[in-house]
C-alpha cells in the first residue's frame, strides 16, 4: 500500500511507542546534523538533576550485575596486567588499591577544562577507574588498539571490552556540551568523512562493540526518580544507530528497527521542479511529492551535480549564489530506511545580474596600535547579493583585503600617523565609495604589546566574581575608551564604562562589591553594585571593547554553553595580546573555585625583571588606614602618587635613611605609587582605607 508524506507522523509514533517513552516527540525521521540538533536539545532539556562531584553516583550506577558489592572498573585491568575488573565499592579513595573517578573525557582537554562542576561531574562520562591505571592514562587521547587496556603510540587504547562505551560516552558528551567536549579533542582520529568534529575512531569503536547491558543499566538508572539520577538518557546506548544515522560509517546495531529494515524499495522520482523567486543570490524550489511503500522522509536538493542541502517538505531555498550565474538543480526522494530515489530531470536556473553595489563601510576604528602595525576595524556594510571582501587603503595605497571586518597592517614604521579607508565589494565585483578616512598611529616601538587584555577571570561562590585587565604596552592607557559587556544568551547587554587609568605593568581589578573575598576587596580598582556585567555565570561570555570594538573575550563568541562555572582562569604568560578568538587550553590556565590568591598581579607585571629598584622593594603597611607609608629600596628613588583618575596628587623622592611618606592629606580610596629610578620605574597599587 503506498502512503504520502502526511502519514510519516503516525508511522514513526507506532514505531517509537514501542521502545523508550523518552524519546516520544522526537522527530527521529531526521537525520544528519538535524538529527544530532534533535537528540541534543532533548538530552539538554532533560538533565534536570545537576550533580556535585561526589562518589554515589557511580556507586549507584556501576555496581557489578554479578556482585552488589562490586564495581565495574573502566579499562578493566591494573596497573601490574593482572585482570582486575572489580573492586570493592566501598574501597574508594587515592591508595594504590583503590578506585577513583575517571574523567573519560578527561578534563584537561575540554575546550575550556571541564572543572569538577557541569561537564566536569556529568555521571554519564564518571567512571570507576583502577587508581593506578587512571594515573597512566592521565590525560591522554584516545587512539586506536587491541587486546588490554595501556598506552599506544601517546594515545590511550580503553581495551577491547570499553572502546564502545568510551566512543558512546563521547558521543554524549559531544551533544550535551557543544564544542566544549569535541571529539576531536578527546580521541586520535580524522573527522574529514563527518559533517562536524566527530571522528572516525569513534564511529568504529561504536560497530566493533555493542551496547552491554551493564550500559544499559546505567542509562536507564539516570531516567528514574533516584537520588543520582541526572533525567536525562545518552541515546547512542539506547540505540547505536543513531550515531550511524548523524555521522555516517559503516552500520551500527539499529535496536529499534526503525532504520534497517526490510525495506528496500525507493521512493519514486521527484517530479514537477519549478523554479521562482530568483534573485541575485538566491533561487527557490518546488516540486510534487514523491510516494513510497512506507513514507518519503526526506528530499536532498543538488546544485550542479553537488548536495546542497536537504528538507522533509516539497520546497527549498538556494542561497549564496552568484550572480548572473546558471546553475543546474535537480531533486531526490529518500525514505527512512535510506532508500533513495534517482535524481529528478535537472531544471536550470539563471540568477539575475548584480548592479547594485555595496553601502559604504562605516564606524572605522584602529585598535591593537604597535610599533609598526595596528588593527582597523569596522561596521559591516549591506548589500543586496551579500558583501564579498573589503579593500583596505593606508594613504589612499591599496594595502590588502579581508573577508570579515577587521584587517591588520603591518610593516609600518614607528611613532607615524597614516590616513585609513575602506571599501566593500560584493561577488558581482560591485565596489562601494570609499570610507571617511580615520588617522592611525603607530607607537615609539618600545614595547612590542600593542593593546590592553584580560589577564584574570573569577567566577566563583556566591558574589566572588572578579575580572583583571593588564596593560604591558609601554604607555600609561586612560580607559575612557574601554567597555566590558557581558554576552548573554548570545546578546550583548548593557556596558560596563571603566575609569581612570592603568599604567604600564599594572593590572586594573573589577569586582562584583557584594563580594565578602578579602583578595578581591583588597585589589579591587572598580566595585560594581550586584549588576551586569558582574553577575556573569558559567554560560556567559565576558568581552573587552574598544571604541565599542571587541577586543578580547573569554568565551567562545556567541557560544551558549556552559564553559566556565565555579573556577577561576589566569591568561597564560605568553600571552601578549587580546584576541576574538578564545581558545581555553591554548591561551588560559584552570584553577578551582575561589582560588584568588594571584588577583592583582599577573606574570610580574608589577615586578619589572632586570629592575634592582624591586630587588629589594616593599611598600608597607598595605592596606593602611595611617598617615604614613613605607617604601624600602635599594637606592634613591623618585615617588609619584596618582589617584584613581591618573591625576598626580603627590611627589616626593625616599633614600634608603628617609623612607617614610607622608599621606594624612590623601582621603580614602585606591592610589598608584610610581618609583622611578635609573630609567627603569615600577607601578604599585596603594590602598587608604
Amino acid at each position: 500500500m503506498k502512503k504520502n508524506l502526511l502519514l510519516l507522523l503516525l508511522f514513526l509514533t507506532t514505531i517509537i511507542s514501542a521502545q523508550e517513552p523518552y524519546y516520544t516527540g522526537l522527530d527521529l525521521a531526521k537525520s544528519g546534523l538535524e538529527l544530532k540538533e534533535e537528540l541534543a536539545t532533548k538530552t539538554i532539556a532533560a538533565h534536570t538533576n545537576i550533580l556535585s562531584y561526589g562518589w554515589d553516583a557511580l556507586k549507584a550506577t556501576d555496581v557489578n550485575p554479578e556482585n552488589s558489592s562490586e564495581v565495574l572498573l573502566i579499562y578493566g585491568y591494573s596497573a601490574s596486567g593482572t585482570t582486575a575488573r572489580t573492586r570493592g565499592i566501598n574501597q574508594n579513595g587515592g591508595g594504590s588499591s583503590d578506585w577513583n573517578r575517571e574523567h573519560t573525557y578527561a578534563k584537561s582537554l575540554g575546550n575550556p577544562n571541564l572543572g569538577t562542576s557541569g561537564p566536569g561531574a556529568d555521571a554519564h562520562h564518571l567512571r570507576p577507574s583502577d587508581v593506578g591505571f587512571n594515573g597512566q592514562r592521565g590525560s591522554l587521547k584516545f587512539a586506536d588498539g587491541s587486546g588490554n587496556a595501556g598506552s599506544v603510540s601517546g594515545g590511550w587504547f580503553p581495551g577491547d571490552e570499553w572502546k564502545g562505551d568510551i566512543a558512546r560516552m563521547m558521543m554524549y558528551m559531544y551533544i550535551r556540551y557543544g564544542n566544549q567536549c569535541k571529539p576531536t579533542g578527546v580521541g586520535i582520529g580524522s573527522s574529514a568523512s563527518t559533517p562536524d568534529d566527530m571522528i572516525n575512531l569513534f564511529l568504529e569503536w561504536n560497530v566493533e562493540d555493542p551496547v552491554s547491558d551493564f550500559e544499559r543499566q546505567r542509562n536507564t538508572y539516570h531516567d528514574s526518580n533516584e537520588t543520582y539520577a541526572q533525567g536525562n538518557r545518552n541515546p547512542f546506548i539506547d540505540n547505536a544507530y543513531l550515531a550511524t544515522r548523524i555521522w555516517g560509517g559503516e552500520n551500527a546495531i539499529d535496536s529499534w528497527g526503525l532504520y534497517i529494515t526490510a525495506d528496500d524499495e525507493a521512493p519514486s522520482v521527484p517530479t514537477d521542479i519549478a523554479l521562482s523567486n530568483i534573485t541575485t543570490a538566491s533561487i527557490d524550489v518546488n516540486w510534487s511529492a514523491s510516494s513510497d511503500n512506507e513514507a518519503v522522509t526526506k528530499y536532498e536538493v543538488f546544485v550542479n551535480g553537488n548536495l546542497n542541502g536537504n528538507t522533509s517538505t516539497t520546497n527549498y531555498s538556494i542561497t549564496n549564489l552568484n550572480p548572473n550565474t546558471t546553475y543546474s538543480i535537480t531533486v531526490l526522494a529518500k525514505d527512512i530506511a535510506n532508500n533513495k530515489s534517482a535524481q529528478s530531470t535537472a531544471v536550470n536556473g539563471t540568477t539575475l545580474t548584480d548592479l547594485e553595489a555595496p553601502s559604504v563601510p562605516t564606524n572605522i576604528t584602529i585598535t591593537n596600535q604597535a610599533g609598526t602595525s595596528f588593527r582597523v576595524n569596522w561596521t559591516a556594510s549591506t548589500d543586496n547579493s551579500g558583501v564579498a571582501s573589503y579593500d583596505v587603503f593606508v594613504d589612499d595605497i591599496f594595502n590588502g583585503n579581508s573577508t570579515s571586518t577587521s584587517y591588520t597592517v603591518t610593516d609600518l614604521t614607528i611613532s607615524t600617523t597614516y590616513s585609513i579607508t575602506i571599501l566593500a565589494k560584493d561577488a558581482a565585483n560591485n565596489n562601494s565609495a570609499k570610507s571617511t578616512a580615520v588617522n592611525a598611529t603607530t607607537t615609539d616601538g618600545t614595547s612590542n604589546v600593542s593593546e590592553l587584555f584580560f589577564s584574570e577571570y573569577v567566577e566563583g561562590s556566591s558574589y566572588n566574581k572578579a575580572l583583571e585587565i593588564v596593560n604591558l604596552t609601554s604607555n600609561n592607557v586612560d580607559l575612557s575608551p574601554y567597555t566590558i559587556k557581558r554576552q548573554s544568551g548570545g546578546n550583548w547587554e548593557t556596558p560596563l564604562q571603566l575609569i581612570g587609568t592603568i599604567f604600564v605593568n599594572d593590572v586594573y581589578v573589577i569586582i562584583n562589591s557584594d563580594t565578602e573575598n578579602a583578595d578581591l576587596i583588597r585589589e579591587q580598582d572598580l566595585a560594581v553594585a550586584n549588576a551586569t556585567p558582574m553577575t556573569f555565570n558559567g554560560d556567559d561570555r565576558v568581552g573587552l571593547f574598544k571604541n565599542d570594538v571587541l577586543i578580547d573575550i573569554i568565551g567562545d563568541l556567541n557560544g551558549t554553553d556552559v564553559f566556565a562555572l565555579d573556577i577561576t582562569l589566569r591568561r597564560n604568560s605568553n600571552i601578549t595580546e587580546p584576541t576574538t578568538d578564545y581558545n581555553e587550553r591554548r591561551d588560559w590556565t584552570y584553577y578551582e573555585k575561589d582560588i584568588t590568591s594571584d588577583i592583582g598581579n599577573f606574570n610580574g607585571t608589577l615586578s619589572v625583571s632586570n629592575n634592582n629598584i624591586l630587588d629589594t622593594f616593599k611598600m608597607y603597611p598595605n592596606p593602611t588606614n595611617g598617615n604614613f607609608v613605607n617604601i624600602e629600596t635599594v637606592s634613591d628613588t623618585e615617588v609619584i602618587i596618582y589617584n584613581a583618575l591618573g591625576k598626580v596628587v603627590k611627589t616626593t623622592r625616599i633614600t634608603s635613611d628617609k623612607n617614610s611618606i607622608d599621606i594624612s592629606k590623601l582621603s580614602k580610596g585606591v592610589y598608584f605609587v610610581k618609583l622611578e629610578a635609573n630609567k627603569k620605574s615600577i607601578t604599585q597599587k596603594l590602598i587608604r582605607n
